[in-house]
Parts: structure tokens; C-alpha cells; sequence
């Protein structure tokens, strides 16, 4: 993703430094991991599984634009990695000689490529089918791994490079914006051009004969052309998985993909329930757009949430849970001894038990000035999309909670100023101790305590925000160009309303607090009390963020998700049999998936 509409330089070309001794001519350096070459007896084991196969210059592995199905391991010879393959517009990205493999994220999730595999040099290749590499990699968790991280890597830098489709629109355009969010937030490639100040968007407009007032525009390949696509058009263009065919009956459905909703997906999958996550916007949640995440337990010099919830979504994947974006939840019934959750666009899912984990969405600043400014130069959060526009201008970020601290210090990356604006007397209230002394000691930060926006200056952009200091009742101006709000989290919940018991803030009751809000007779006819994630609803439950009373830290929503299915699994055993076990009679087999 460019943010500025610029190009970088083709194949990176390793120096004589590079410890590796290169194969072939101008082939790509191993950067940060994202191209290791496989030892000779890894590639022994892959190529008992898979097949040799002799190939020529110019012929295409994988193609831009369809589903990656085959793993490729070069033996001899050379593979390019190229955009816009076949027109003017071609590039190389990059180059990989005998013992690389080829393929991206989209190889393992089912995407489809957003480059093309030729072969520059004859030579021969190993092929594996995705099958075939899943059964190997189950049993070789060292290659697994180099994979794994591999191919994340390899998304990393595709997306900084600008690789992928195009987004033609104004910067003040709030479906430009939209778009740019959701491929931002999916980790998607792409390439932003600017409707007023990049020279290649004119040309665009005049090649396929589009009228300004008809942007934003996804262009991809320069034969596929959307028009103000929504975000489930743009999904399916690029092959993000969509609900299966009909009304699916399943054991479990889960709303909502944060870490909570995740957990729970990995731990129902893994124990052979029929599961299902449907996710609005993107898979993370809140925590996936998160720089860096420092008190995760197992993680000590920390993982950015993007990097975490990509390992999360395989490995849900790997035990056969489906996961379906975007797709919003619209109501919540019972029918029938099961549970039926109708969604937006007029799909619907049943299922035997749902786990809510749709977490909280940023509270938004009300002061005069700030609405016509959200979407363009106000911001509820702080990825490289957004500080990517930050690189020559201040900016301020309030809030004095741990998302504001991350976010302070992942923009002071970027902007040559940040202001942290607090409304209280200090950060130790709601920011935790490490995130603290990096935030004072941070040349780039300065932290105004008893400090509140009151109005946001600016037409189409954000030229300064009025601040007051509660200390001296002073008004003054500071000149910032971006400003990104963390001021706490309401749940999502509108369409929970009627259906079940909500506290006075919105977020879901469970446990006794549920039951005391619920008819007395359904629990009687239950024979048992609300357990203690479940909801007023029997067999609905809730974890994470949306839960009244839950702590909002991405380690307690992975416990509260993962905890989830083990009531899950007491309810299933209980209503299939009272007084049976806690495992559920509607399991199935385990299905192969990605790695072991």
C-alpha cells in the first residue's frame, strides 16, 4: 500500500554482504526472512509428496488474479514475481533461484494472487498440491513454520510495495475512504491514486472513460473495473471467503473475529465442532490494528496485531472453522431449538449455539467542527493506511488508555510531532507502566495532561484543533493536520436490542446478572443456572469486549473466547442429554487444513 501513489524500484538487489551466495543473477535478497531458501533435505521430504516438473522461460506458475492451488519449489533455473504481467504496465518485484518456493498469504487462505510466477530461466520445479503440502507440513512443524513466516512476510511487503489493485478516488470521499479502510484492515495490496494530485488518475478517467463524479474506482489488471464497489464486491474480487450456499446448520456460529471470537473459533474447530465466524469488517477486530501488542503473554518483544490475527485466521482455517467477511449480523431469534442470525444483505445462518464476540467500536468525539472532517483527516484508528499521511505534518491523539499510548508511539514513527491530549491528571489511571515510559521518553511526543479538544478547524482537511486546559481554563490553538480519538468503546449491540439482556451501557449481561434480567421459567426448564459466559439466552454466549464486566485487554478476550466453547460444550452435552458429559454428541472429523 502507497499512500502517496509512488512506485517503488523493481527487484531488490542483494550487495556482496548478503551471507547468502546467490544462485542466480539479480535474485531477490532474503529480506527480514520473506525468502529463505529450503535446506537439500527439506526439499527431499517435499519432493517425496510432490512432483518434478521441467519448465521453460516464459511460462506462467501462477497467474495474477486466480486461486493460488499449487506450491512451488524452483530446483533449477529462475522464477520472476511480476505485476500487471502482459501490459505496458509491467513490472518486476521480484526474482528467486533454486531452493525458494513461490507464493504469498494468499497461497495458504485461499486468495487469489495478486502477481504473476513466470518462469525467466529454464530449469525444473518441484509442484505439491495444497493438500500435499498441508500433510507434510502437519507432520514437520520446523517447515511449517519457515513457510508460515514466510508468507507472512511476503503480504507485509507486497502491501508496502503498492502491489495489487488500484483505488482511483478523492481524498475527500467518503466511499474512498471506506475502500481504502477495508483493504487496510484485510491486509489486501493495493495502491491508492489520488483523484487530486496524482497525474496517473486523469489518464485512468480518460482509459476507461469514467467521469470524475463516478469515483472511487477499483482497478485491477487494467480489465477488471468496479465502480464504487461495496466492501462484499471488492471482497469477492479478490477472493475473501463469502457464507456458503443456503441456510448452513451447524454446531456453532460466532460473530465478530477480534481476538475473543478468534480463540473461540480456533478452540471449537480443533475439538470437532461444526463452526462458523462471520466477521462485519475485518478479521482482528480492534486488536488488528494495533502497531504493537507488548503484554501478550508468549510474545516478548511483542507482534503487531496485524501479524497476530493472520496467525490466528490460519490456524482457525487449519482445523476447518469457515470464516466469512464482511458479513453483518442484522438479528438474533431462536427457531426451533436453535438459533438463527439473519445478516444485512438477507442471508441467514442456524446454528445449535452462537458465541457474541463482536467487541466495542471507538466512542466518537462530538465537538463543533469535527463531523465533516471524519474519514478524510479525523481518525478512530492508527494503522500505516492512516500514518502513511502523516509523514510532514503534526498530529494529535487523544485518549489516555493503551490503544492511545500504541498509537502515539507507532505515529511518532511517522510525524515529526505528536501530541497525546488527557483529560485527567496523569496516564496512570488507564495506561499500563511500559507503555508510559516509552511515551515520556519519546523525543517526538509531547503529553498534555487536563487537556480537551473543543473544536476541530478546517474545510476539507483538518487545519488545527482548539484545546482547552482545565488547569487554567486557557483556549489555544494547536497547528495539527490528523487527529486520531481513543476515548473508550461502545459495544456493538443495536441488533441485540429486544433479543437479549443488555446492560445500562449496551454490553451483553452473562452469568447471574443475566438470569436475574430473564423469565424464571427458562431456566427452570433448563433444570440448571445461566453459566458463566452465557447470556440470557440459553446455549448464546458472550466473551471479550462486548461482555459487560469483561477486562478489555486482548489476553483476557483469547481466555474469555477459548473459555466460551467449553460451555458451549456443556450445553450441547447437557440439552443433547441432561446429565451426560461436557463433550458435545455433534462432532465431526477433524478436516486437514493449514498448519499443525
Amino acid at each position: 500500500m502507497s499512500g502517496d501513489g509512488t512506485r517503488p524500484s523493481a527487484a531488490q538487489v542483494p550487495d556482496q554482504t548478503d551471507e547468502t551466495q546467490e544462485s542466480v543473477p539479480l535474485e531477490t535478497a532474503d529480506l527480514y526472512g520473506a525468502y529463505p531458501r529450503l535446506s537439500e533435505d527439506q526439499i527431499d521430504r517435499l519432493a517425496q509428496r510432490g512432483r518434478r516438473r521441467e519448465v521453460d522461460a516464459g511460462d506462467v506458475l501462477i497467474r495474477e488474479g486466480e486461486r493460488c492451488e499449487t506450491f512451488y519449489v524452483v530446483l533449477s533455473g529462475s522464477v520472476a514475481v511480476v505485476e500487471d504481467y502482459g501490459t505496458p504496465d509491467e513490472r518486476l518485484l521480484r526474482v528467486h533461484g533454486p531452493g525458494r518456493f513461490i507464493g504469498e498469504l494468499g497461497l495458504l487462505n485461499g486468495q487469489v494472487a495478486f502477481y504473476t510466477a513466470t518462469v525467466r530461466d529454464p530449469g525444473e520445479v518441484l509442484a505439491l498440491s495444497m493438500e500435499q503440502l498441508r500433510d507434510l507440513v502437519a507432520r514437520d512443524s520446523v517447515l511449517g513454520d519457515l513457510v508460515l513466516r514466510a508468507c507472512l512476510g511476503r503480504r507485509a511487503l507486497l502491501v508496502g510495495q503498492g502491489a495489487g489493485f488500484r483505488i482511483v478516488g478523492s481524498r475527500y470521499s467518503p466511499d474512498t475512504r471506506r475502500l481504502r479502510e477495508f483493504a487496510a484492515r484485510n491486509r489486501l495490496p493495493y495502491r491508492w491514486i489520488d483523484l487530486e494530485t496524482d497525474e496517473e488518475a486523469e489518464a485512468l478517467l480518460r482509459r476507461f472513460g469514467v467521469d470524475p463524479e463516478e469515483t472511487p474506482l477499483v482497478i485491477w489488471r487494467d480489465t477488471t473495473l468496479l465502480r464504487n464497489p461495496s466492501n462484499a464486491e471488492l471482497a469477492r474480487l479478490i477472493g475473501l471467503p463469502s457464507l456458503p450456499a443456503g441456510n448452513h446448520h451447524g454446531d456453532l456460529l460466532i460473530v465478530g473475529s477480534g481476538p475473543a471470537g478468534l480463540a473461540a473459533a480456533v478452540n471449537a474447530a480443533s475439538e470437532g465442532l461444526s463452526t462458523t465466524l462471520v466477521e462485519a469488517m475485518a478479521t482482528g477486530g480492534q486488536a488488528g490494528t494495533s502497531s504493537r501488542i507488548e503484554n501478550l503473554l508468549g510474545f516478548p518483544s511483542g507482534i503487531s496485531g496485524a501479524e497476530l490475527t493472520d496467525r490466528a485466521v490460519l490456524q482457525a482455517d487449519k482445523f476447518g472453522a469457515r470464516i466469512s467477511v464482511p458479513v453483518e449480523a442484522a438479528r438474533l431469534e431462536p427457531r426451533d431449538g436453535h438459533y438463527a442470525v439473519g445478516f444485512a444483505d438477507g442471508s441467514e445462518i442456524t446454528a445449535r449455539t452462537v458465541v457474541l464476540a463482536t467487541g466495542a467500536r471507538y466512542r466518537r468525539l462530538h465537538v463543533p467542527g469535527i463531523e465533516r472532517l471524519e474519514g478524510t483527516s479525523v481518525h478512530y484508528s492508527a494503522t500505516v493506511y492512516e500514518a502513511q499521511q502523516c509523514r510532514t505534518d503534526p498530529v494529535a491523539v487523544v485518549g489516555g488508555g493503551n490503544s492511545a499510548g500504541q498509537a502515539v508511539l507507532f505515529l511518532a514513527g511517522y510525524a515529526p510531532q505528536v501530541y497525546l491530549l488527557v483529560r485527567g491528571p496523569s496516564l496512570e489511571a488507564h495506561m499500563s507502566r511500559y507503555l508510559i515510559d516509552q511515551v515520556e521518553r519519546h523525543p517526538r511526543v509531547r503529553v498534555l495532561l487536563r487537556t480537551e479538544v473543543t473544536e476541530a478547524l478546517g474545510d476539507k482537511v483538518l487545519e488545527a484543533v482548539t484545546v482547552v486546559d482545565h488547569r487554567t481554563g486557557e483556549h489555544r490553538q494547536l497547528a495539527v493536520r490528523a487527529l486520531f480519538v481513543f476515548t473508550g468503546a461502545d459495544p456493538h449491540t443495536e441488533w441485540l436490542s429486544g433479543a437479549l439482556a443488555l446492560d445500562a451501557r449496551g454490553f451483553v449481561l452473562t452469568g447471574t446478572e443475566a438470569q436475574a434480567r430473564s423469565v424464571a421459567e427458562v431456566w427452570q426448564s433448563q433444570g440448571r443456572d445461566c453459566l458463566t459466559l452465557e447470556t440470557s439466552l440459553p446455549g448464546v454466549f458472550a466473551a471479550g469486549d462486548v461482555r459487560s464486566g469483561s477486562v478489555k485487554r486482548v489476553a483476557s478476550a483469547v481466555g474469555e473466547g477459548a473459555m466460551s466453547i467449553h460451555f458451549v460444550h456443556r450445553y450441547l452435552g447437557h440439552t443433547a442429554a441432561p446429565g451426560g458429559t461436557d463433550s458435545s454428541p455433534h462432532t465431526r472429523r477433524k478436516e486437514s487444513a493449514w498448519l499443525a
